[in-house]
C-alpha cells in the first residue's frame, strides 16, 4: 500500500532535493560546459518582432551586463520607435531600427538573434540565422509544424550554434526546485499531469479584404507562408487563430505547461495522441479557424499521461484554474499555478505545504506584478551560455519535444481521430491524412533548407 505524504516526508524530500540542486550548480556538474570564453565578453543581439513580447525581450537583454541590442526589427513600422526608445533608455545606446531581419544576419558583429515574430516565421528565421552563424533565442512554439521543428534541431547540430526556446519557466528557480522535488519522489511516481489555460478572448469578426496599410510590409510579414490577400482581422495578433500562420491556443499558451509536465515526468515522445474541440463559444460569428475549446490527451508508455484543457473564451476558474498544471502521484498531488506558487497535498486532499518563493541559496526571482512568470533568468542563461559559462536551460531538442505535443493534439483534432505514434520520435503511424499535416506548404522560394 502506498504511504501518504506527510510533513516529515516533505521535509526529508525537499532537503534531499535542495542538495541535488546545489550539486547541479556546482563546478563538477558544469564540467561538460564549454570552456568559458570570458565573463567580460560582450554579446551583441538583434531582436525580431517587437510589438509586445519582442520589446520585453529587447529590454531584458539590454538590461544584462555587457549585452548590446544592436537591432530591433519589425515589418510594421508603428512599433519601431517605441522599441528603440525603451532599449536606448536602458542601455544608453540607440539600437538600429530595421524591417528586414536579413540585414542583421549579414552583420558580422551580431552574435545572436531573438525571435518573437508570428509562429510561421519562428523556425525558418531561426534556421537562416544558424546558417549565418548566429545563436538563436526563439519564442515558443519553436515551429509552425513538426517537420520544421525537426529541421531546426538538425540545423542547430549542423551549424554548432546555440538555440534556446523561450519557455521561460525552465529558468525559474521556484519551478526548478519544484521539478527537482518531484524527481526526488516528493509525491511518489507521477502518472498523470493535467495542464490547463483559460482566457476571455472576444470574437474577431469576418476579415474584410482591404488595401495593405502603409505602415506594414505585408509581403515580408507573410514570408514563408502561402500568399493571401490582406484582411483587416489578421494583423497584428489574430493570426494566432488561422492555420496558415498560427498554431492555436495549444501552442500559444499550452506549450508552457505541456513542457513542465514532460520535464517533471521524464518523458520524450507519446505513443498515442487524441484531441477534440472546436470554435464553439463564438460559433458562426467570425472566421477564427483554430479551436477556442480544446482537450488534448497524450498517452506515454509505462502508465503515464499528460492532458491539456484549453478555453480561449471562458475564464471560469472553478476546478480548472486559469493557467497551470496538476501533477498526480502515487503519494500526493502538486498544484502549480503557472507562475510563482505551488501547493502540495496528500492523497486525502490535505494541504501539506504552500510554496510561494524559492528556497534555494541563490537570490530569489524578482517579482513583476504584471507577469511574474517572465522574471527569471532565461535570457541571462542564453547569454551566459553563449559565453560558455552555463548550459542552456531549454536547448532546442527539448523545446521541439514539448512543442510537438501541441502539434500532435492539433493534428488529431483536425483529422478527427486518435493518432498512433512511434515512441522513438513521435512520428504518426499508418495515417496518410494526418502525416500530411506533419509539414506545410511554403510560398515558392521560402522553404527552409539546411
Amino acid at each position: 500500500m502506498n504511504k501518504q505524504l506527510n510533513r516529515r516526508d516533505f521535509l526529508k524530500v525537499t532537503t534531499s532535493a535542495g542538495i541535488g540542486l546545489t550539486l547541479m550548480h556546482s563546478p563538477a556538474a558544469l564540467a561538460s560546459t564549454p570552456t568559458p570564453a570570458s565573463s567580460n565578453t560582450k554579446v551583441i543581439l538583434a531582436v525580431a518582432g517587437i510589438r509586445s513580447r519582442g520589446t520585453a525581450l529587447a529590454k531584458k537583454f539590454a538590461s544584462l551586463k555587457l549585452v548590446e541590442v544592436k537591432y530591433v526589427i519589425d515589418v510594421d513600422n508603428r512599433y519601431l520607435d517605441n522599441a528603440v526608445g525603451k532599449v536606448q533608455e536602458i542601455q544608453g545606446k540607440k539600437p538600429l531600427a530595421i524591417k528586414d531581419y536579413r540585414k542583421a544576419l549579414d552583420d558580422k558583429d551580431v552574435d545572436a538573434i531573438a525571435i518573437a515574430t508570428p509562429d510561421h516565421w519562428h523556425a525558418p528565421m531561426s534556421i537562416e540565422a544558424l546558417k549565418a552563424e548566429k545563436n538563436v533565442y526563439v519564442e515558443k512554439p519553436c515551429s509552425h509544424n513538426p517537420l520544421e521543428g525537426e529541421v531546426l534541431v538538425e540545423a542547430g547540430r549542423k551549424y554548432k550554434k546555440l538555440v534556446q526556446m523561450g519557455n521561460q519557466r525552465r529558468s525559474s528557480k521556484i519551478v526548478k526546485e519544484m521539478i527537482a522535488q518531484m524527481k526526488n519522489g516528493l509525491i511518489g511516481r507521477i502518472y498523470l499531469a493535467k495542464c490547463f489555460y483559460t482566457n476571455k478572448r472576444p470574437p474577431i469578426g469576418f476579415g474584410k479584404k482591404i488595401d495593405v496599410p502603409d505602415y506594414l510590409d505585408w509581403e515580408l510579414w507573410q514570408g514563408p507562408a502561402p500568399r493571401t490577400p490582406y484582411r483587416d482581422n489578421v494583423h497584428p495578433y489574430n493570426w494566432h487563430w488561422f492555420w496558415n500562420w498560427g498554431t492555436g491556443e495549444a501552442l500559444n499558451n499550452g506549450v508552457h505547461m505541456l513542457d513542465l509536465a514532460r520535464w517533471a515526468m521524464d518523458l520524450d515522445y507519446p505513443v498515442k495522441a487524441a484531441s477534440s474541440g472546436g470554435r464553439w463559444h463564438h460559433l458562426g460569428i467570425d472566421d477564427w479557424q483554430c479551436p477556442d475549446t480544446q482537450e488534448i490527451l497524450l498517452e506515454f508508455e509505462a502508465g503515464k499521461m499528460i492532458t491539456w484543457f484549453g478555453r480561449s473564451t471562458n475564464k471560469f476558474k472553478q476546478g480548472y484554474k486559469g493557467f497551470g498544471v496538476l501533477f498526480f502521484g502515487t503519494e500526493g498531488i502538486i498544484d502549480y499555478n503557472g507562475l510563482n506558487k505551488y501547493h502540495i497535498y496528500d492523497l486525502d486532499n490535505k494541504l501539506i505545504k504552500t510554496v510561494t518563493k524559492s528556497t534555494l541559496s541563490e537570490k530569489a526571482d524578482q517579482t513583476n506584478t504584471k507577469d511574474p512568470g517572465l522574471n527569471d533568468r532565461h535570457a541571462e542563461n542564453f547569454v551566459q551560455s553563449i559565453r560558455g559559462l552555463e548550459k542552456l536551460n531549454s536547448p532546442i531538442d527539448e523545446g521541439h519535444k514539448s512543442t510537438l505535443l501541441g502539434h500532435l493534439g492539433n493534428i488529431s483534432l483536425r483529422v478527427g481521430r486518435t493518432l498512433q505514434l512511434n515512441k522513438q520520435n513521435g512520428h504518426i503511424i499508418n495515417d496518410a491524412e494526418a502525416v500530411n499535416l506533419w509539414k506545410r506548404t511554403y510560398e515558392p522560394g521560402w522553404k527552409p533548407k539546411l
